[in-house]
């Protein structure tokens, strides 16, 4: 399978027609500009990630989002305090050292909170806006995958960046069920931080809540097929070398039933669904 990410390519087309069609994607100033956009702050000394507080992140959370995972945009960019709040919390993840030993929890919880962060403050500073794809210009102009950076550690990291170069080789498939893009179509935003020291649980529960939606997992049992989020196409790989074992390894997070006993088997088909980009407001 080809690497993908949620940024998938343009198919390859004229150029003065890719053009076109980059020119009318992301119609903000920043777009329109091309310009990087920084959050968090440089900074000279760092700390380990072990050390890095989450407990603003979460008291953010639990004020703006619902059981459901749907994002209060409107409050949220109306309430300059919680602006601010945000944005001192992701000054603090700006202290994480890049080198310092930190623990594999502590790491995959830095990483997936400051994907969920600057993606919600990326967001904050579009809205009102309708999709994150509006704002991913493909051959110039802003992207907010790419372009939206945060500094950590005396660097800066991009979105793409977390995702691919620091979450997806630490080797744990449960990430794509935490990281969220801010979209219908993404796992459910939980109302609290990833924490070190409950890590496995809190990915195991992102897990299952992913399987236990229609809009990520249909099993018709007359056919033995299984209808699997966009997700699990982009990121098979993850989950292991075919459909067999992509299958196998999901089953313990399929709720009960013939698609948990179908998939433990690994025998099923795979089709994929349709991704819903639309905003994941409330």
């Amino acid at each position: 399978m080809e690497m993908l990410n949620r940024n998938r390519p343009l198919t390859t087309v004229m150029l003065p027609l890719l053009a076109a069609v980059a020119f009318s994607i992301g119609t903000d100033a920043s777009a329109r500009a091309g310009a990087k956009v920084y959050v968090g702050q440089k900074v000279d000394s760092s700390i380990s990630m072990d050390a890095v507080d989450h407990s603003a992140w979460t008291s953010l959370l639990k004020k703006f989002v619902n059981p459901l995972g749907r994002v209060d945009y409107r409050g949220w960019k109306s309430s300059a305090g919680d602006i601010r709040s945000l944005d001192a919390y992701l000054a603090t993840l700006s202290t994480a050292s890049l080198t310092q030993k930190s623990s594999k929890n502590a790491t995959l919880a830095f990483w997936i909170n400051a994907y969920n962060a600057v993606t919600v403050r990326g967001i904050l500073r579009e809205y009102p806006t309708t999709s994150i794809r509006n704002h991913t210009a493909k051959l110039f102009g802003y992207n907010i995958w790419k372009d939206l950076l945060l500094h950590v550690g005396g660097s800066t990291v991009s979105l793409d960046a977390i995702e691919h170069q620091k979450l997806r080789p630490m080797g744990d498939p449960r990430i794509h069920f935490a990281i969220v893009c801010a979209s219908i179509g993404c796992p459910r935003l939980l109302d609290e931080a990833y924490e070190a020291d409950r890590l496995d649980g809190q990915l195991d529960e992102a897990a299952r809540g992913f399987f236990s939606l229609s809009m990520n997992l249909r099993y018709d049992d007359r056919s033995n097929a299984f209808e699997l989020s966009s997700i699990m196409d982009w990121f098979g790989q993850d989950f292991g070398d075919g459909d067999s074992a992509v299958l196998k390894r999901i089953a313990p997070w399929i709720p009960s039933g013939p698609a948990k006993d179908s998939a433990t088997r690994g025998t099923s088909s795979i089709r994929y669904m349709n991704y819903d980009w639309s905003l994941n407001e409330q």
